[in-house]
């Protein structure tokens, strides 16, 4: 029933926009997803072209991003200036980056207390605006931006391009308050911090900087795509792509070469910025750029025996509602009716890496991995909008056990109680859930395991055999113990 508003008097509860501004700096943006953020704006913009300088002065150091997009008018550049410029719920562009409208305010914010942005629309004038944090909090209190633009050649920076816009960050107190210009070991904090951030960029934006799209400087050098999935290596394995819900989610699996098939610099590059061990698992990208990568959603824990699996997840910027896409694009979750599925994909590459792994580098059959449907125990349904589960009495342990022993069957049943998506839909993190069959009971699977192998060994062969295993659960949780079969 819809309230009738008319009936009631209303106050006014403006927001304070100190204490506004000042909570939008402690959202968490790392500096190298503060970048990225800006260029999601250049490229939404159509930029071909990206440049990003530093200046180092200590206190005073500034850095600048200018981009050669379709610029803006006076009218647009102060929307664009406004905390909450765009409805998340509004349709949009489908290469669109953005989502929020918050983007250049939250992550400039983020690193620093002043910020401008000059821009120029083609034919058309210079126009700028500044938001201050020192002006806004000890002057005006008020929400008012500055008609100001800090010293410098940026109109003259702009009037080499067609159009375009300037971001400059000054007053990076976050990451350089207090120093000295001459403090060498700040200097070369600075600039390791800087060089992390440039090698971040080179993988968030990697498809567009292999198919050309758009170029991205960097103190005048053009950065580098690092591609995660290592495609162009005659000992990479990719996997054929799944599609979800109608082909607006794709998966596609890799499992990277053993180092035995790498040369040096080649290993050194596919291991990236954190190391082989931690870029295991998915990247999720949105319109091409990641979102997040090394990160297995919170559906498997990272293994060595993993190390060699990446996936790529492919989401179009219409599902962000439904991944939970935050406004730092960096964190995504998997929605419940996803999960069985993805996972069961993961598994499946998982168990290859680990026959690579194990076998240093010995080629495997590259099979369709998702030809067997998945196993589960239990089925989620749904009746009268009401959410209850059912035994699968097609799973291999079920059909099994009804023709002979019922023990094992029973020890399924106890150890595959479908908290993990109860908690997921709860809000829990799912990794705080222990696997099945986990530490003394791991003997009680293995057991089961080899059952339930020398049943389907009567029908199969044994590559065909661990195909089936790795899709049937909880068996799809242990792919190590699979590939040592």
């Amino acid at each position: 029933m819809r309230m009738d508003y008319s009936l009631y008097s209303t106050r006014t509860a403006d927001p304070a926009a100190p204490q506004i501004l000042k909570s939008l700096r402690a959202i968490g943006y790392s500096l190298e997803a503060a970048m990225a953020d800006i260029l999601d704006n250049s490229i939404s913009a159509g930029a071909k072209s990206i440049w990003i300088n530093y200046v180092w002065s200590g206190s005073e150091t500034s850095v600048a991003f200018m981009d050669d997009g379709c610029g803006m008018n006076d009218a647009e550049l102060l929307e664009a200036m406004r905390p909450g410029s765009k409805d998340p719920e509004d349709e949009r562009a489908s290469e669109d980056l953005g989502r929020f409208g918050l983007g250049l305010k939250t992550a400039s914010f983020s690193q620093c207390k002043m910020f401008s942005v000059m821009s120029r629309r083609a034919e058309q004038q210079v126009v700028f605006l500044t938001w201050d944090l020192d002006f806004v909090c000890d002057h005006s209190r008020k929400w008012e931006l500055l008609e100001y633009m800090p010293k410098g050649d940026w109109a003259d920076e702009l009037g080499k391009l067609e159009s375009g816009t300037i971001v400059l960050w000054n007053d990076l107190d976050r990451l350089v308050g207090g120093v000295r210009k001459d403090d060498p070991k700040a200097q070369k904090l600075f600039e390791e911090v800087m060089i992390k951030a440039k090698r971040h960029l080179g993988l968030v934006y990697h498809r567009f900087l292999e198919s050309r799209k758009v170029k991205i400087y960097f103190q005048g050098r053009e950065i580098e795509p690092w591609n995660p999935f290592l495609p162009t290596h005659s000992a990479t394995q990719s996997f054929p792509e799944e599609l979800l819900d109608n082909g607006r989610v794709k998966l596609r699996g890799f499992v990277l070469p053993h180092q035995s098939k790498l040369a040096r610099g080649d290993y050194e590059r596919a291991e990236g910025i954190n190391g082989w061990y931690a870029q295991q698992g998915f990247y999720v990208y949105r319109n091409e750029r990641l979102l997040l990568g090394g990160s297995w959603l919170g559906l498997l824990r990272k293994q060595k025996l993993y190390t060699l699996s990446r996936i790529m997840l492919d989401l179009p910027n219409s599902m962000d509602g439904e991944w939970q896409i935050d406004i730092k694009k960096s964190i995504a979750r998997l929605p419940v009716g996803y999960i069985d599925r993805i996972k069961a994909y993961a598994a499946a590459i998982c168990s290859k890496s680990a026959e690579v792994y194990n076998h240093k580098g010995k080629i495997i059959s590259r099979k369709n991995i998702t030809e067997e449907n998945f196993q589960p125990v239990w089925f989620e349904k749904q009746k009268h909008g009401h959410r209850f589960y059912e035994i699968n009495r097609n799973h291999p342990v079920v059909l099994n056990s009804v023709q002979t022993n019922l023990s094992p069957l029973l020890h399924l049943l106890e150890e595959t109680v479908p908290v993990n998506v109860l908690d997921f839909s709860a809000g829990q993190n799912v990794e705080d859930v222990s696997r099945p069959f986990e530490g003394e009971k791991l003997k009680e699977l293995k057991k089961l395991l080899k059952e339930m192998y020398g049943v389907l060994i009567r029908t199969s062969t044994p590559g065909e055999v661990k195909s089936r295993l790795i899709l049937i659960e909880p068996f799809n949780e242990y792919p190590e113990l699979i590939a040592s079969l």
